[in-house]
């Protein structure tokens, strides 16, 4: 029995190479021209334009391994811009929200609409105004796939790009769709990772149609009811749902990074750590969340002599979402687990024991601790406005250290923040 519904219910709507098209908005001379980006400290290619993928440069690879071949096609080359990239992806949703009232925003570069039955049945029309929109008032394309669940739009999608179309409707027949889903290898499939695709492919499963057709009951056995979900999603069943309770409150807030330089200094560790605190620390205020506990790492390169990879922990009194108070733990820390003489290059920072900001345990006996803790926190929301205001860093520790150093990322072709810095603002240019 078929199960299929060529009703559409759903886009899924992709930036393409959301980061190299990034860096052309304000680029118009880097149009057809090939692009990559670079990871953190400029190590791994993490983004290309359709030019550089042409030329075979291979997604993961080291820049200096790739460096003659990007010299001998002048390829230009970007460190990561993430501050560009936020601000554009927010224009992005909030241009397609103009035309469809709400999206479920996926990744930076990605997001579903629910179609409403009113909107169903100019569902192409929809889609082809949104890439219009979006490339007019952002200057980003994108590529949308229309299908009757999440899962089949994510594969129509995934067509649009392979037949170089903006828009992939998957409304065809039964017959059509299958001829299609036997060509695409099954670890194409949203949420078929590596590892299951192995296993589907132990059992002679390798395409999605493979998939689409596979016994039900073996797939609830061997897997689990998300595959399940999955298989019915390829079928036309829409199963996979944002979910309408409120979202369960994350684990874990971590900021590390590699440096750009090995660090012997233990000031220069502590400046480190109390710039990775303090972006925790605002990203627990935009979750509304508390941390209970804090922990810290430094390690050297695993590469080196003198290879040492050390922690420490601690369960804090109260929980807090003072970036002061979190500071003061990871800078005693710093204190009982470093060692000099070690060249470190690399540092970490965990809050954990997360909570939600509208409960929090009060007492009795120390009413004014909890006035102090009420005051900081609207100081550090009032902090938090202003670095999203005027830009990332204007208002900071001065633990944060006040000049650049040996332990800041790489980021010797980051192009300007067009959008988050007043000194980085676009200047036009007017010729008589």
């Amino acid at each position: 029995m078929q199960t299929h519904s060529s009703e559409p219910r759903f886009f899924l709507i992709d930036c393409n190479n959301f980061f190299a098209s990034c860096e052309r908005v304000f680029r118009p001379d880097l149009a057809h021209q090939p692009i990559v980006v670079l990871s953190n400290n400029d190590g791994c290619v993490v983004a290309r334009s359709k030019e550089a993928k042409a030329l075979g440069i291979p997604m993961g690879e080291a820049e200096f391994k790739l460096r003659p071949l990007l010299e001998r096609h002048k390829v230009h080359i970007f460190s990561s811009n993430f501050s560009l990239y936020g601000a554009l992806s927010k224009r992005v949703m909030a241009s397609i929200e103009s035309l469809v009232g709400s999206v479920e925003q996926y990744s930076i570069d990605e997001c579903f609409v629910r179609l409403k039955p009113s909107q169903a049945v100019n569902a192409l029309e929809i889609a082809r105004a949104i890439v219009q929109r979006v490339q007019q008032w952002v200057g980003i394309p994108v590529s949308i796939g229309i299908a009757a669940s999440r899962t089949l739009a994510k594969l129509a999608c995934h067509l649009a790009k392979t037949y170089c179309s903006e828009v992939f409707f998957l409304n065809g027949s039964e017959e059509q769709h299958d001829s299609l889903f036997a060509e695409i290898p099954v670890q194409e499939v949203w949420g078929i990772g590596r590892r299951r695709a192995k296993r589907l492919n132990e059992a002679e499963i390798y395409t999605v149609y493979d998939l689409k057709y596979a016994d039900t009951a073996w797939i609830r056995r061997k897997l689990n009811v998300t595959a399940l979900n999955t298989q019915l999603e390829l079928r036309g069943i829409p199963c996979i749902e944002e979910s309408t309770a409120p979202a369960e409150a994350r684990k874990t807030i971590v900021t590390s990074r590699s440096f750009g330089e090995k660090v012997y200094a233990q000031e220069t560790l502590a400046h480190a750590l109390t710039a990775f605190v303090s972006r925790a620390a605002v990203r627990l205020r935009k979750n509304k969340l508390l941390a209970k506990g804090l922990a810290i790492n430094i390690a050297s390169s695993r590469f080196s002599e003198q290879y040492t990879d050390k922690s420490w922990q601690i369960s804090l009194v109260r929980p807090t979402m003072d970036t002061q108070v979190l500071i003061e733990a990871a800078r005693q820390g710093l204190a009982k687990i470093f060692q000099p003489g070690i060249p470190y290059a690399r540092a970490g920072v965990l809050l954990f024991d997360l909570s939600s900001s509208h409960v929090r345990q009060g007492s009795l006996l120390d009413l004014s601790a909890m006035s102090h803790e009420l005051r900081r926190d609207t100081l550090m929301h009032t902090l938090d406005s202003i670095n999203s205001r005027y830009g990332h860093g204007q208002i900071r520790f001065a633990l944060e250290g006040t000049e650049p150093e040996a332990w800041q990322m790489k980021q010797e072709r980051r192009s300007h923040n067009y959008l988050g810095n007043w000194q980085d603002l676009a200047i036009a240019h007017c010729k008589n």
